[in-house]
């Protein structure tokens, strides 16, 4: 049996160096390519080839090879092998909403991967005006939970920002017990922002109900001071836990498994089409009878899904509303060309926020 053990690690052993080959080759064709794009003044940051790769990536696991290696996992391998890649090209500056550890600095890390340089910000406006001085490539902001609802100053923002939307990404929100100490029985205070400590209050109640509860300006504050503070716990991610170097004391304690947040990526460019896309817009109707069902019939006609709409105050006068849309497909595509078409034939505005892949695995 040892023998056999034996025999088998040393073909993991040549398995890993041919990994480790091929993963240097990869990246010196990546750099030419990046070189070649330079030169050209092309754009070095593809995300409909990335879509391309993951789709192919995801339909040969499965098809040929019945799925062996979990394809949630090798969606990951994949994104931190491109984010790599790209930084040999040219490196990536995203901003986000911050601070750090939070699921918006997790949402951005699924979407670009390790080797991008992330930017915290403070407010959903410093996002936007980061990418649009040109200081960040893209930006990554909240648009809605499954619990919570949208968020309404990210869907404010789009009606003053000409910025796009490039990507989304759909995260679950598992919510953890971290601190520096190695069990439950050690706790006895635990903070963290006050929707956390909502979501996980029956938790918290049956396991250690004598524990007091301090609320935070964030989840990453709460891991600040858990870190520092013997006998503290904090509500939190788990990337917050490898961010801050907390044990995870519990998992998954809050109460929803149902819970989700859907993340905008922001920047100034428009994404060609994928053949699994989303579009975004906002529009504003007549102030009088039918007038928003005229607007939506013109997407009804042609045989285009919506799958979202929003009403949001225009801001132009008391009782004004714009209704914001998410779509099914591509801007480019002939129906969802002529159904924009003729909305705005039925419409006082129509401002197209973006085209871009709908979240993968999201399908």
């Amino acid at each position: 049996m040892v023998r056999e053990i034996d025999r088998l690690r040393e073909d993991i052993d040549r398995i890993d160096e041919e990994i480790l080959r091929l993963l240097n080759e990869r990246a010196r064709i990546a750099k030419k390519i990046g070189d070649i794009k330079k030169r050209n003044g092309l754009e070095v940051h593809a995300p409909e080839r990335e879509r391309a790769i993951f789709e192919k990536i995801l339909r040969l696991n499965r098809e040929r090879f019945r799925e062996e290696f979990p394809s949630e996992a090798l969606v990951h391998i994949y994104r931190e092998i491109i984010s790599a890649c790209l930084s040999l090209e040219k490196p990536l500056k995203v901003a986000y909403l911050g601070p750090k550890a939070t699921f918006t600095h997790q949402a951005a890390l699924e979407f670009f991967g390790f080797s991008a340089q992330y930017i915290p910000c403070t407010t959903i406006r410093d996002v936007f005006v980061e990418v649009e001085s040109q200081r960040c490539d893209y930006g990554v902001v909240p648009v809605e939970n499954t619990i919570e609802g949208v968020v309404n100053y990210t869907l404010d923002m789009f009606l003053e920002s000409d910025l796009k939307i490039s990507g989304e990404v759909v995260i679950p929100i598992s919510l953890h017990l971290l601190s520096t100490a190695e069990s439950l029985e050690e706790i006895r205070k635990i903070y963290s922002h006050k929707v956390a400590i909502g979501q996980c209050r029956s938790w918290i109640e049956k396991n250690i109900p004598k524990v007091q509860i301090i609320e935070t300006e964030s989840t990453a504050k709460a891991c600040e001071i858990a870190l520092e503070e013997e006998g503290s716990g904090a509500i939190a991610s788990e990337v917050a836990s490898y961010t801050y170097h907390l044990n995870i004391l519990a998992r998954n304690i809050q109460e929803s498994t149902d819970n989700y947040t859907r993340f905008l990526v922001i920047a100034r460019r428009d994404m060609s089409p994928t053949g699994k896309d989303k579009t975004s817009l906002i529009f504003a109707v007549r102030d009088e009878p039918g007038a928003l069902y005229r607007a939506l019939e013109a997407f009804s006609k042609k045989g285009v899904n919506l799958t979202k709409i929003e009403s949001r105050p225009s801001k132009r006068k008391a009782w004004d509303y714009v209704f914001f849309i998410d779509l099914e497909g591509h801007k480019e595509e002939p129906k969802v060309k002529e159904a924009l078409e003729d909305l705005k034939d039925r419409t006082l505005m129509v401002k197209i926020l973006g085209s871009y892949p709908r979240a993968l695995l999201s399908e």
